[in-house]
């Protein structure tokens, strides 16, 4: 008996030992969990990413100090430098949508006189009323007459504007040399001034106006006809086509290059002297160079401009005819400005 006995106090031991063991391992993990279970305070939270943050700023060091690692990171950070580029973007003429180039003037025609392609065309062969456009073949046909530049005229009642009623600052009675009057004429569209020289050609108006047509189908404006000197009257018609003629034949007199690019002039007159300017805003701009320039407006026509400039290195003709907005013509010729410098210019014609 003793036997049996020894060995059951000795299981019966045994057994005790495990069970305290296995108490002793489930006393130690709750605490574990109830640390898991316990709830995260405001600081934990708050700390959370700052401790992320630590831990992926150190990672990139751990692996630049990797020999192997070091071509991915000059990889990274060649990507990085090519990202943090600005980009640059090179645009042929063919990448370039003409549709996407927004003009609001009816017609319109770009010409590059080396060539002579048209870049940008738009209705170029509507007729239309041209307005004080008119004053280009004006002054033609004056300096063609070889007329005395320092002749005096004189403003009279005849060259006030009965037709549209517009306002000039130049008084009835003014007397001025042909050479100020074109000035004016050219610069500031002054009506009577461009008036009174047609008045004071040989042959009175009727003359002068038959001088205008025919040095109009000279140049090969077909589509072009002049009733009067000023463009007053909405039967001064033409295209931008023959526009773009008239324009290309003007620049070849240094007078009309020279007054019709002009910013501004004081002009003495009956003993007080006047400032006038351009109706050309674009002429006292930095980023243009204009050799040629003439605006126009009557209702019928809306706002014109012509110009013969340098545009992208380039001697181009801009031809812009009927504009609704005050802005519109020089915010065309701004956009023309801007899509011929982007773009390196082929020979593809482009109509918009």
């Amino acid at each position: 008996m003793k036997h049996p006995l020894k060995t059951a106090l000795l299981f019966g031991a045994l057994m005790g030992v495990g069970m305290h063991g296995q108490a002793l391992a489930t006393t130690a993990t709750k605490p574990a969990e109830q640390a898991a279970k316990k709830p995260v305070t405001k600081a934990a939270k708050n700390a959370a990413p700052v401790a992320g943050k630590q831990a992926s700023t150190k990672a990139p060091t751990k692996t630049a100090r990797n020999d192997k690692a070091l071509p991915v990171r000059g990889k990274q950070l060649a990507a990085f430098a090519e990202s943090s580029r600005k980009p640059v973007r090179r645009v042929s003429m063919q990448d370039i949508d003409p549709g996407r180039l927004a003009l609001y003037s009816a017609s319109a025609l770009v010409i590059d006189q080396t060539s002579g392609q048209a870049l940008i065309e738009k209705q170029p062969d509507a007729v239309v009323p041209i307005a004080s456009i008119s004053k280009l073949m004006t002054a033609m046909v004056v300096l063609d007459a070889k007329l005395d530049l320092n002749g005096v005229i004189t403003i009279t009642d005849e060259d006030v504007d009965g037709l549209k009623g517009t306002r000039s600052r130049i008084p009835v009675g003014t007397t001025m040399t042909r050479e100020t009057a074109m000035l004016l004429a050219l610069m500031s569209s002054e009506n009577r001034a461009a008036n009174a020289l047609g008045r004071h050609y040989p042959g009175g108006l009727p003359a002068f106006v038959k001088a205008m047509n025919l040095k109009a189908h000279s140049l090969g404006m077909y589509n072009s006809s002049f009733e009067e000197p000023t463009g007053l009257s909405s039967n001064n018609v033409s295209t931008a086509h023959d526009l773009a003629r008239m324009v290309t034949a003007a620049a070849r007199y240094p007078e009309i290059r020279q007054f019709s690019t002009t910013a501004e002039a004081k002009v003495e007159m009956n003993g007080r002297v006047r400032d006038f300017g351009n109706t050309n805003a674009l002429v006292r701009s930095d980023n243009w160079e204009i050799g040629i320039s003439k605006t126009g407006y009557i209702s019928e026509a809306g706002r014109c401009l012509v110009m013969q400039a340098r545009v992208a290195d380039k001697p181009v003709v801009i031809v812009l005819l009927d504009s609704n907005g005050k802005m519109t013509r020089v915010g065309d010729a701004n956009r023309i400005k801007r899509w011929m410098e982007s773009a390196s210019l082929g020979t593809t014609r482009r109509t918009v």
